[in-house]
């Protein structure tokens, strides 16, 4: 596990300086392949960070294992390059021992869903006060191009040459069945978009999940091209907005009704929707994740749009707030505990040489 300090120290006394995005970029040169979606992430989030009005000294940054892992080094806060799958337990223990801290993942489908499935289920389970960072690019880049619990069936790699039988992990579905209080998606390419994201969830007081929809050029080019080029995004993907019907396409012309069978697409020229009416109306603060879940698990049907944007954002009260509060309570009523009394307590007994 290798701990990264920032440079220069951190500032103390007096009024704090204004930071900038210079102020968030470490003296390590940047090594991801040209064209990796990473590049346009760490952009995003050394915009944001800036912004949000913490202390640089206040910020950690944790990874596990992948490219995404190399975050911590080049990202000028502290931070924690520890072990697959294991980020956020580590995370988890950092927020535990100082909630004070605003403390943030960076992990990839591979590192999140395989070996650290279990990790990350619990982590949001608990409502933790962590921002999770989820680049999907749909394969394991960093070991040169396996499929990844993301990656689509049948889908030909080094590991799976007749193509893999795996049905893949939706993320966001997985997220909300965990029960995590925050979930959204956005994409490397969508820089306004991803920073709108990302100030909400820095917002958030609890578990904040965003799969980042990320290209990998030199392993699995152009994954998400079906959905997010350029000529063809705007009807090929839904943005949520909360409070609003679910509308989509080039010239808004398509919306979401719920039919037999669940969600479906409508021509809102057609005679299902030609008045708007009957059109599903997105509730990202609904205390019921039944609906956010129904959208994530549509946007893998063929003929179905991509959703992007906030699916869920709910109040409940962090984890390590619910541990201190606790704390506190058996601390007034027993007083105050003593690990030597508590190790010399119960049946002991002595070894003699």
């Amino acid at each position: 596990m290798n701990l990264t300090k920032i440079d220069g120290g951190a500032a103390t006394g007096g009024d704090r300086p204004v930071l900038a995005k210079k102020d968030f970029q470490s003296d390590q040169e940047v090594r991801w392949c040209p064209g990796c979606g990473d590049y346009a992430v760490l952009n995003a989030v050394q915009t944001v960070f800036p912004e949000l009005g913490i202390p640089r000294e206040k910020f950690v940054v944790v990874s596990g294992i992948g490219c995404s892992s190399r975050f911590p080094y080049y990202v000028n806060t502290f931070g924690f390059h520890t072990v697959h799958g294991r980020a956020p337990a580590i995370a988890t223990g950092i927020k535990l021992a100082n909630p004070e801290l605003s403390v943030w993942v960076a992990t990839g489908d591979g590192d999140a869903l395989s070996i650290g499935g279990n990790h990350i289920i619990h982590a949001l389970r608990r409502n933790v006060d962590l921002k999770i960072l989820m680049f999907n690019n749909r394969i394991y880049g960093l070991t040169k191009g396996q499929y990844s619990p993301t990656s689509e069936q049948f889908k030909k790699t080094k590991s799976t040459p007749f193509g893999s039988l795996d049905r893949p992990f939706e993320p966001i579905s997985l997220a909300l069945g965990a029960g995590a209080t925050f979930v959204a998606r956005s994409v490397d390419v969508f820089s306004q978009h991803l920073r709108e994201v990302l100030r909400r969830a820095a917002a958030h007081r609890g578990s904040a999940f965003i799969e980042i929809l990320q290209n990998c050029p030199i392993f699995n080019d152009g994954a998400w091209e079906p959905w997010t080029d350029r000529e063809i995004r705007d009807d090929r993907m839904l943005s949520l907005e909360d409070g609003k019907p679910l509308i989509f396409g080039k010239d808004r012309n398509h919306g979401i009704v719920r039919g037999e069978g669940g969600l479906h697409v409508v021509d809102l020229g057609g005679p299902e929707a030609a008045d708007g009416s009957g059109l599903v109306v997105h509730d990202a603060k609904r205390e019921d994740p039944a609906l956010a879940f129904e959208i994530a698990h549509a946007g893998t049907r063929e003929g179905f749009p991509m959703p992007i944007g906030i699916f869920r954002a709910v109040d409940y009260p962090p984890f390590e707030t619910l541990m201190n509060d606790q704390m506190r309570e058996i601390r007034e009523k027993k007083g105050a505990g003593s690990l030597e009394k508590l190790l010399a307590s119960g049946e002991t007994w002595e070894v003699s040489a």
